[in-house]
């Protein structure tokens, strides 16, 4: 059976690399989007949001904020803005993180200001669910490097 190699990249690091992977599902900029092996060649961007990888009936998760996706028919390259496994994510400094952003949008501040508070809440917001899922049991942490 076909198997996709995947990759997820940040301009700090390789976050995940396998080449064993039966499905990814990605936050696309216009929708989630799954891709399997012999999918047809596209270039996406992506938006913040949980990136899943299928292998050998586990489901693994880690977050992405931004980037572009590239998918071949054998290969799904991720370029992330900014890329966490989900073992990574660090759920109290997480919530901090949204009472803080919380408390910014609530003082209604600059433009400027309140567009980067809404950010970093929605950065937070989709750490704490997908740490809340993993603590859930639903999803596993990822293999490989």
């Amino acid at each position: 059976m076909a198997k996709l190699t995947v990759e997820v990249v940040t301009g700090e690091r390789i976050v995940f690399t396998d080449d064993e992977v039966d499905m990814v599902i990605a936050p696309g900029a216009s929708g989630t989007l799954g891709i399997l092996p012999n999918h047809a060649p596209l270039i996406t961007t992506l938006a913040g949001g949980e990136l899943r990888v299928k292998k050998s009936g586990q489901e693994y998760a880690m977050v992405v904020f931004g980037g572009f996706m590239e998918v071949t028919p054998d290969k799904v390259i991720i370029l992330a803005d900014a890329a966490e496994r989900v073992e990574e994510i660090d759920a109290s400094r997480a919530e901090d993180a949204r009472k803080r952003a919380e408390d910014e949008i609530s003082k209604r501040g600059a433009t400027e200001d309140l567009a980067a508070a809404q950010a970093s809440l929605r950065r937070a917001n989709i750490r704490l669910r997908t740490a809340e899922r993993r603590r859930s049991g639903r999803r596993s942490e990822l293999p490989g490097t």
